[in-house]
């Protein structure tokens, strides 16, 4: 079967591209968290001029001061939006580059481009993107683009670096009508567990540093965060979305297991370490639902599950031999 060359470069160049763009964006992005420390601040202090005046402390003069405050925080509301606006335009612009890059590697090589890591990776980042792009906009919490974008660009380098593999077909074992229906269902839910993560880490962060009690050089990167309460509601939201897919991902990997190898399970590095990462899932949802447990102690399970889907993408696929290492690399 070949390759058709000109869809596999517009590819490699695609994907390039959208890294460009992710880079641009998490510059604005940036500069759209740095301003937002002078708008959090005056939102601050707004509220306790405001508490002033609803005690009767202070008199007129309080109320002229807020008057001033108002117009200098929209002001500088307007100003931050600018840079929020086109820091989620770009991305978007980004995602449309990196799926076209997903798309046209897949038709180069005229197979689902699943079959390798750098494949796996190139698809997890764009349905990762794709996640947050929805919920950053849906909820206008542009802040959490620098922390969002930041891990991506480092995975995308690697990826077009480290563990870049040229478009060819697939060995195989892997041609059969079963990659596409596992290999995408467990990469979606591991991507969307990745957001919920990333949130959690957030989270965390927001709960050791809470609103209008920051401290130091942690508490000024947690200031322009949403509460504790909204990170760990899109946590939790994530996570409901991942234990289903990744376990049904998982489920299908058995049924391919059966018609391929004769068994379902293998124990296998990876069959282990995934129902490892969905049992560590399964128990954050559980612990997110029993008091005692709901709030920190939760959080870090899926702090784990993350490290365990980041220590199967990377050390289990190009380290550990098995009937999974199809990386390419090991």
């Amino acid at each position: 079967m070949l390759v058709d060359s000109t869809l596999a470069d517009l590819s490699d160049l695609t994907f390039r591209t959208a890294f460009v763009i992710y880079l641009v964006a998490l510059v604005m992005a940036c500069i759209y968290y740095g301003r937002m420390f002078g708008v959090v601040d005056m939102r601050r202090q707004r509220a306790q001029a405001r508490e002033k005046v609803a005690v009767g402390a202070g008199g007129p003069d309080i109320v002229e001061a807020d008057t001033f405050d108002q117009q200098e925080y929209e002001r500088r509301v307007a100003g931050a939006r600018k840079w929020a606006n086109m820091t989620q335009a770009l991305v978007w612009f980004g995602i449309v580059l990196h799926l076209t890059s997903f798309a046209t590697r897949g038709l180069a090589a005229r197979r689902f481009p699943l079959g390798n890591l750098y494949e796996y990776i190139l698809f997890m980042s764009a349905v990762i993107m794709v996640a947050a792009a929805v919920v950053i906009q849906r909820k206008n919490w542009h802040t959490l683009w620098v922390w969002v974008l930041s891990p991506m660009i480092v995975a995308m380098f690697l990826n077009s670096t480290l563990f870049y593999m040229q478009a060819a077909p697939v060995i195989p074992a892997l041609q059969s009508y079963w990659l596409p229906v596992h290999v995408s269902s467990v990469s979606i839910g591991a991507s969307i567990g990745i957001v919920s993560g990333i949130f959690a880490l957030l989270y965390l962060l927001r709960m050791w540093q809470p609103k209008g009690e920051e401290s130091g050089f942690f508490g000024a990167l947690a200031r322009p965060l949403p509460s504790a309460q909204t990170l760990d509601q899109i946590t939790y939201k994530t996570a409901i979305i991942t234990l289903p897919l990744f376990g049904i991902g998982i489920v299908f990997g058995a049924i391919w297991a059966e018609a391929a190898w004769s068994r379902p399970w293998g124990w296998d590095a990876k069959e282990t370490v995934s129902l490892i990462t969905w049992i560590l899932y399964a128990a954050y949802l559980h612990a997110r639902a029993t008091a005692g447990w709901k709030n920190v102690p939760a959080a870090w399970i899926n702090v784990f599950a993350l490290a365990m889907t980041i220590f199967n993408m990377t050390y289990v696929n190009t380290v550990i031999a098995g009937l999974h290492s199809y990386a390419g690399l090991n």
